[in-house]
């Protein structure tokens, strides 16, 4: 069987499975200190009819393009964590305008340990060297962005040096469009939103459309390569 689709096939079987358990994830989250008025809780969001499988869904079709695009390789490892992980910050940040930190900050250690797992399995100590890195450009330039522009949030900061580092890990043209779609995709979908009233102002959910340009990056990465 190509190597690609056992992936491809793997990576989706993986992150579905993982991805159905999102709402349970949901459900386990504190509520802020200081939650907005209109903030819909945590365990009201994770009992919507039907989410987990709209979850499962999401998260197995991130994996399978994900294995798709990169192949059997230990560097699968980072991203198909992030899969399931992604769609629970994507729904919660969607619903809430919220990247709840209980969810990124050990997701840093995770990123690190399959990182360097990685690294020693294909005796390969750039890719250890290369996520350190992507971690700290993507983390700093976002937050110059939050410090000096109106409209980012600090989750979000967090988030890009989260993506920068599992991106890292497979190549830097991962980093690069990947973080760059995040803003062009976050861009183009404002225009419907607004139109459609799903947001009235100029402050909506970056989160979703950053995790989207990294899948993004990882699939523009693996046509680069073959190309």
């Amino acid at each position: 069987m190509d190597e690609a689709l056992l992936a491809a096939g793997l990576g989706a079987l993986v992150a579905a499975v993982a991805g159905a358990f999102v709402p349970d994830l949901v459900a386990r989250l504190p509520e802020p200190e200081e939650p907005a008025e209109d903030k819909v809780p945590y365990a009201e969001l994770a009992a919507r009819p039907g989410l987990a499988w709209r979850t499962a869904l999401a998260s197995g079709v991130a994996g399978g393009v994900t294995g798709w695009s990169v192949g059997g390789g230990m560097v699968l490892l980072p991203l198909l964590y992030l899969c399931p992980i992604g769609v629970a910050l994507a729904y919660v940040d969607w619903r809430t305008r919220l990247l709840p930190t209980r969810l990124i900050a050990p997701s840093y250690l995770v990123i690190a340990l399959l990182a360097a797992l990685a690294a020693l399995v294909e005796k390969d100590l750039d890719i250890l060297l290369r996520a350190g890195l992507a971690w700290l450009g993507a983390g700093l330039f976002f937050w110059m962005l939050w410090r000096f522009t109106p409209g980012m949030g600090y989750g979000d900061v967090r988030l890009a040096g989260l993506l920068g580092m599992a991106l890292g890990v497979v190549g830097w043209t991962e980093v690069l469009v990947g973080l760059y779609a995040g803003f062009l995709v976050g861009v183009v979908a404002w225009v419907p939103m607004r139109l459609l009233r799903i947001t009235t102002d100029r402050h909506f959910p970056f989160g979703p459309f950053m995790l989207v340009g990294a899948v993004l990056g990882v699939v523009w990465g693996a046509v680069v390569t073959v190309g």
